[in-house]
């Protein structure tokens, strides 16, 4: 059993554990790259193992807006032995509900390409060519909200 939160202030550190470990342990994201002016402004989640907040943090990821009705869904990362268990799909399920209440019309991100399955059973879709960022190949990706997923 899982549970998702909005990270508050001080919750955010847990979040950023997540992706530390993720990023730039296993993937070799520079720390500098992860880490960006837009964590202020961005909207945190992170997934707790046991369903209570006093469980280990095994999920996080950041929504923003950089755009009128657009959301960016950044920084997605689950821990290697909780892949494929769930963990990523309840992540992503708080975070467009989330994004729906707060009125976001459209999800962007861009996915690795190793993940762009995953996404794609989420109902994303791809758009454009792939491109380096972090030194990781990845395709760029998006989601109407429109339809039966925002009334969750």
């Amino acid at each position: 059993m899982t549970a998702v939160r909005v990270a508050d202030d001080d919750r955010l550190e847990e979040a950023f554990s997540v992706r530390q470990r993720v990023f730039v342990e296993e993937q070799g994201v520079d720390e500098e790259l992860e880490y960006d002016e837009h964590e202020d402004e961005a909207v945190h989640f992170v997934v707790y193992e046991d369903g209570s907040d006093d469980g280990q943090p095994i999920g996080a990821a950041r929504l923003r807006e950089p755009a009128d009705g657009v959301g960016k869904v950044e920084r997605v990362a689950v821990l290697e032995s909780y892949r494929g268990t769930g963990v990523g799909r309840a992540l992503m399920d708080a975070l467009e509900s989330k994004a729906a209440s707060t009125g976001l019309e459209t999800l962007k991100l861009h996915a690795q390409t190793r993940a762009a399955g995953f996404y794609r059973g989420l109902e994303y879709e791809r758009y454009g060519e792939t491109f380096e960022e972090a030194g990781i190949t990845h395709v760029a990706m998006k989601k109407s909200l429109e339809g039966d997923r925002t009334s969750k």
